[in-house]
Parts: structure tokens; sequence; C-alpha cells
């Protein structure tokens, strides 16, 4: 682009004019410019506000996450120990059982005399259920 001076030719009120009217024009961009500048810089700061506040809802969320989290972990461990216990005492029943089951047994290979015969009978009735209850505390 050639300097002013040089575009300007002509009488001096022509060459004001022109001048004048770039000088508007430069004038009417340069504040063009400035507005969306600012409008630029508005948007940048909303979408900041936006991100903050994104921000401040992915922390609260993951706070009561992770409260969450550590209620079911401590829910979680009592369930544990109560199940350890559970299987401490089908352990120890298992057991009776079969000592039971051997005293039952005992009892019944003793008993072979007239005397205790009817007694048998009515031992050997009741185990039914103990046979039962065994059995199915072999699938624990």
């Amino acid at each position: 682009m050639l300097p002013e001076k040089v575009l300007i030719t002509g009488s001096g009120s022509e060459g004001d004019d022109r001048c004048a009217k770039m000088d508007e024009r430069k004038r009417k961009r340069m504040m063009s410019n400035r507005e969306s500048a600012r409008r630029s810089r508005m948007r940048k700061e909303q979408h900041m506000k936006e991100l903050n506040n994104q921000v401040s809802y992915l922390k609260r969320s993951n706070n009561v996450i992770f409260e969450e989290m550590n209620s079911v972990r401590q829910l979680w461990s009592g369930v544990e120990s109560e199940n350890m216990v559970l299987r401490a005492q089908l352990a120890e029943l298992k057991k009776r059982l079969e000592s039971l089951e051997i005293v039952l047994s005992y009892m019944r290979s003793t008993s072979t005399s007239t005397s205790m015969s009817g007694c048998s009978m009515a031992i050997s009735s009741q185990s039914m259920p103990l046979m039962a209850f065994s059995a199915g505390m072999s699938q624990f």
C-alpha cells in the first residue's frame, strides 16, 4: 500500500475528504474489533464459569460416591466377619453331628439284647432327621 501522502493528489480539500473517509473507516474498524474482542472475552469468561461449575459438581459427585463406597466397604467387612463366624459354627455343628451319629451307631450295635429292642426302634426312628440334616450339611 502506498503512503497516504502519495495517494492524495489533486486539491487540498479533496485530499482532506479522502483522508477523513479513511480515518472514519479505520476508526469504525477499530471499534468493531474492540467490540468483537469484548464479546470474545465475555464468551471466554462464561465458558470458564461453566467449566468451574462443572468441576464443582463433579467434585461433589465424586465425594458422594467415595462416601458410598466406604459405607459399602464397611458393610461388606461386617458381612464377611459374620460369614466367617457362621462357617466356624457350621464346622462345629458338623463335628457334633458326626459325634452324635457315632454314639447312635454304637447304641444301635450294643442294643441287640431283647430288653433293649423296643428302645432301639425308638432311637432308630429318631435318627432319620439327623441323617437327613447331615446329608444337607454336606453341601456346605
